[in-house]
This record gives C-alpha cells, sequence and structure tokens, in this order.
C-alpha cells in the first residue's frame, strides 16, 4: 500500500530547507502515518537530495506529520533546478510504501485502544484473591512530554515522559518510576495511556521506543546487546531524575517484555522489580526456530519490525553466541529480582513463561491465564490493572498491599476456571504415559508394536484414545520417539487435540523437532538414513482438562504450518511403536481438582 491511499501532502520551502506536511484522510490513520512514516524513512526516501537533518514534528489535532528536510535545496534564488521550490517533493514521498503487515499492526493497537484497553480498567477475572482486586484512587493529572534521553554512546532515544500533573504542570516532588513497555512499534502515544493510571496514583513513567523506531535514531536490532544496554541506560537515567525516587520497576508485553527480563539480566542498580508479560526465554528456541525449524509466522512479522533479520537469522540457524545473547536461560543466576512472571496458555511464550518460573521459583510468582499472544485487555478473564498496580505499590512505594494468594494462579483450559497452587507443575500431580500402537489406540500400556511411516510430503500418523475418565494436564509434556528417517534430515510435529463427542477439535499442545537437532540446537547430529534414534520433543507445558469421554488425539507429521516452515524434506519418517514411544505428561486426577 502506498501512502497516497491514506493520506495526501503539501510541500514548502526557505532557502535550502523544504518542508513537507503529511495530512491523514481519516483520523483512524493518523497511528499508521505515525507508525510508518518516520524521519528515518523520509531521509532515506530522499537520500539523493537530502545532505541534513530531517526532523518530524506531530500535530495530532490536524492528524498529520511534519517533516523539515533541511539542506535539501539549492537556493531558489542560485538554482537552475526547473521545480526550484521542491514542490513536487510532497507528491515523491506519497509513493512512500506502507507495509500491509504494518497496517494490520496499526489496526490492532487502534482496536485495543478503542476497546478502553490501552487504558487498563478493572479486571474481569473471576478468581477470589485480594491481589486481583486492589485498588486505590487517583490522586493526581498526567503531565506528558516527549524527550530525548542520552545513552552511554552519545545517541539518545526519543522517549514520552509522563509524570504527575496538577493544573498541567508536573508537581512537586519524587515519585517511583517504571520504563514501560520499551518496543519497536512506534506507538508511544498508545502505550502511554496504559501508563497513564500509574502516573495518577504518584508514579512517574517513561514510555521509550527503540533504536530505529518511533523517531529514535539507528535501526531496530532486537534483543541484542546495543538494545539491552539501552534498557540498561533507561532505568539508570530515570532513576537519577531529582523527580524520582531511585527505585524504577519495568514492565511491558510481548517485545516490551522481551526487553523487560534482558534487562533485569544485566542489572541495573537501581531496577526492583519487573512484570514482563508473554515475555521471551530464549528468543532462538520460543520464536524463530521452532525444534531448529524456522518459524514461518514470524516473518511477516520481521519484514514490518526489523527486516534486516530476515538475513542475519536464516545466517544463525544453530543455537550460537548470536542467540545466547538474546537468551536469558543461561544467566537466570542474574536474574533475582521480584517477578510477576505473566502469560496465556494460548501464546507463543507459554514454555518461556513456566521456565523463567521454575529457575527463579524463588523471586517469582506466575499468572498463567486463558489467553493468546498480544494484549491481554479485551481477552476474557482480563487480569486489568489491580495486580500491576498492587505489585509496584509494594515493591516500589512501600504501600500496605497484597502479593497473589499463591505463587501460581492459573486458569484451567478450556473455560474450567482459575486454580492457584504452591509450584509448578503442583506437586500432587503425578506422571502419565500414553503409548500409540500399531493399531492406531493411545492406551496407557505399550500396545501393537510395529514400525509406522509417513511421506514428509504430507503424510501423518493419528492415535487416539477414549478418556474414560477425566484428567488434568498440569505442565511439561513430552514425546519420547524411537525414530528414523530414509532421508538426509526430517522434521517431526507432534499434536494433541482434545475431541469432544461432537467431533469438534481443541488443540492441548504442539511441539516440533528437526532430527539432525536430536542432541541440542548447538550442533548437527549426523542422520544416517533408516537408522533409528531414541529422540525426545519437549512439547509446550499447559494446563488443559480432558474431560470423561473426550477424545485425546495424537498426531505425528513433518507439517504444523504456520508454527514451522513445510519444507517437504525428501523421504519417511519411520516410528517403531512400543516400549521406546510414548507421551509423557504430568497430571492431576480429576477427583483431585
Amino acid at each position: 500500500m502506498r501512502l497516497h491511499e491514506i493520506a495526501h501532502a503539501r510541500a514548502g520551502d526557505k532557502d535550502t530547507t523544504s518542508d513537507i506536511t503529511v495530512i491523514a484522510y481519516r483520523a483512524e490513520d493518523f497511528e499508521l502515518l505515525r507508525r510508518e512514516v518516520t524521519a528515518e524513512r523520509v531521509r532515506e526516501h530522499f537520500a539523493d537530495i537530502v545532505r541534513g537533518e530531517v526532523q518530524r514534528f506531530e500535530l495530532p489535532r490536524l492528524h498529520a506529520l511534519k517533516f523539515v528536510l533541511h539542506n535539501t535545496l539549492d537556493g531558489v534564488t542560485r538554482s537552475l533546478d526547473l521545480d526550484i521550490h521542491g514542490k513536487s517533493l510532497s507528491s515523491s514521498l506519497l509513493e512512500l510504501d506502507v507495509s500491509e503487515t504494518s497496517q494490520q499492526m496499526a489496526a490492532m493497537m487502534q482496536q485495543f485502544a478503542d476497546a478502553g484497553g490501552i487504558r487498563p480498567t478493572g479486571p474481569t477475572m473471576t478468581v477470589d484473591d485480594p491481589f486481583f482486586r486492589y485498588d486505590r484512587p487517583a490522586e493526581f493529572g498526567v503531565h506528558s512530554e516527549t524527550i530525548r534521553v542520552p545513552m552511554r554512546d552519545g545517541s539518545y532515544l526519543l522517549c514520552d515522559l509522563l509524570r504527575p500533573a496538577g493544573a498541567n504542570e508536573p508537581v512537586e516532588g519524587a515519585f517511583p518510576g517504571l520504563v514501560y513497555d520499551f518496543n519497536a512499534y512506534s506507538a508511544r502515544m498508545v502505550f502511554a495511556g496504559g501508563a497513564a493510571p500509574y502516573v495518577e496514583r504518584g508514579y512517574v513513567a517513561l514510555v521509550p521506543s527503540v533504536r530505529g523506531a518511533g523517531d529514535s535514531p539507528g535501526h531496530v536490532e532486537p534483543f541484542g546487546v546495543q538494545e539491552q544496554e539501552d534498557g540498561y541506560d533507561l532505568v539508570e537515567w530515570l532513576a537519577a531524575q531529582p523527580f524520582c525516587t531511585g527505585r524504577v520497576g519495568m514492565q511491558g508485553i510481548s517485545y516490551g517484555g522481551h526487553n523487560t527480563i534482558l534487562t533485569a539480566v544485566n542489572r541495573p542498580p537501581h531496577l526492583v522489580a519487573i512484570i514482563p508479560v508473554q515475555a521471551l526465554s530464549d528468543w532462538y528456541e520460543n520464536t524463530i526456530y521452532h525444534g531448529g525449524i524456522y518459524n514461518a509466522r514470524i516473518r511477516d512479522w520481521q519484514q514490518a519490525t526489523a527486516p534486516d533479520t530476515l538475513e542475519s537469522y536464516a545466517r544463525h540457524p544453530l543455537h550460537d553466541d548470536f542467540w545466547r545473547e538474546r537468551s536469558v536461560k543461561h544467566r537466570y543466576d542474574r536474574l533475582t529480582l521480584p517477578m510477576l512472571d505473566i502469560g496465556g496458555w494460548l501464546d507463543q511464550y507459554r514454555q518461556a513463561m513456566v521456565e523463567n518460573f521454575q529457575a527463579c521459583e524463588a523471586n517469582t510468582w506466575m499468572v498463567a491465564g486463558p489467553w493468546e499472544h498480544g494484549m491481554v485487555p479485551g481477552q476474557t478473564e482480563d487480569i486489568g490493572f489491580a495486580g500491576y498496580l498492587a505489585w509496584w505499590d509494594l515493591w516500589l512505594a512501600d504501600r500496605p498491599s497484597p502479593l497473589p494468594g499463591s505463587k501460581v494462579t492459573s486458569y484451567e483450559m478450556p473455560g474450567h476456571g482459575w486454580r492457584q497452587f504452591d509450584t509448578w507443575p503442583p506437586a500432587e500431580s503425578g506422571i502419565t504415559q500414553w503409548f500409540p500402537a500399531a493399531d492406531g489406540n493411545l492406551g496407557s500400556g505399550a500396545g501393537q508394536a510395529g514400525i509406522a511411516e509417513f511421506e514428509q510430503d504430507g503424510g501423518k500418523l493419528v492415535f487416539s484414545t477414549v478418556a474414560t475418565e477425566g484428567v488434568v494436564i498440569t505442565g511439561g509434556l513430552e514425546a519420547a520417539l524411537r525414530a528414523g528417517v530414509t532421508g538426509a534430515d526430517g522434521n517431526i510435529a507432534v499434536v494433541l487435540d482434545d475431541v469432544d463427542e461432537d467431533g469438534a477439535a481443541v488443540r492441548v499442545s504442539q511441539g516440533w523437532l528437526k532430527m539432525s537437532h536430536r542432541d541440542g540446537h548447538d550442533r548437527i547430529a549426523a542422520v544416517e538414513p533408516d537408522a533409528l534414534y531414541d529422540i525426545t520433543i519437549p512439547i509446550w507445558p499447559t494446563h488443559h482438562r480432558i474431560v470423561a469421554g473426550h477424545t485425546l488425539r495424537l498426531t505425528v507429521s513433518s507439517e504444523d504450518h504456520p508454527q514451522i516452515d513445510t519444507e517437504r524434506l525428501p523421504g519417511r519418517i519411520r516410528v517403531e511403536l512400543g516400549v521406546g514411544t510414548m507421551i509423557r505428561a504430568r497430571t492431576l486426577p480429576d477427583s483431585i481438582v
């Protein structure tokens, strides 16, 4: 989509300076303009003629952006150019490409704002716990300004600074600080709405844009050393301001959640506590390579957010130092701050949520809801604002506020309500095993033995069992297979479904593995055609009840688009059925729950 489809433009000049104003036809497209038409992109668009700085000024009431292009024209009285005033530059800028993916992301942001979700409201959670009902009245207005926060290398990040206000001016005094949603989505205005309720209750909030986004100079390089150092510098800058007490927390969702937990392992001295929502444990494993197989759905995000990574990530198919610096798993000993670990059982980071909790259980409380990836407000059983405020009041403001009633608050899928446990998996859970057999049965004991095969190009194996008693899967699952491939390498996808009496299926969980990664993602293990190997495939954790009468269905194939690329490798996958092939899960009997 071209810019002229959603906006018009006018150009002016003064000596060697050109200015271009871009005006959205519709108010609802202004956020898309803010995201896509940055000063950096305008300078790149006019790289052949712009010799100076490009400045961007926002005119939200007009739904417009004004760009000042310094040292661009040759001077209207000294030039022989046909367009000495640069009037055609506005038409040229309207040819700027605005990607469909970015438009969809902006639409999501707008939907989030329209739903009131960007400004958290009361929770809709049906759990009986004072932590999730905590509240206190607002005391202040909000004063907002866009500022440049200096970084250690002499560059800066554009940030919105929100301070408690009275009569439209910041009030005197020092307040606890929050670094809020440090991400690459060029939507500070949207995320600032989420920070505002804290500011109204006596916090100062900094809403930053990473390098290369939201007019912060540079280019987007997600979660690398530079971005982690910038997170550290943001915390320390805010702590040093006279209007801050020096006690700072950090909070964010998805991209902002990743940066929150990565900043924490770098240990800024004034960072006191964190709330990572839908946050990573390892960028390679959680997001880019599922079981060593490229995640098909992530490319649109890469193209829209960090297009350079389409090449750089492909150059690192193994888990090497490039990925280790974007991981917290090998640095858990440095993650010692109080952490409210929030995710969803339908979210792609639920494995990371559980890993982070289990590695840091002493200082972590986990909340796992019935949520998909993305903004939690507006989804069922919304956590709202209450728990977040209780957390910050306790750790940053020294106010008497509660912690969650249990270390783990988890929603039992699908639709069975909240449960609270002292640990995860629950201490009272045990191991249940299901054995696929040659007759298609998925039994509690080893069934009919044999070798089952399927073509990697579209083939599959299916096994099932009807639950005579209800069972609740609580936590980690894995598939232990004795398997091989007739070709040079093989992809295996394992999918578990809960099928009701009418045949309607709900996915329970899934896992994947490239056979040459069976000994780890940091090296290639040789694959001999027709040889059988003992392979363990981690399956994402869940909290799911299989009710009596439902069917548990296991599908083994080489395809699970869009979770993994459909590579259609040559050869057949061969699985030896019997004692060596099974699904293992931590479970609770239905009667205990």
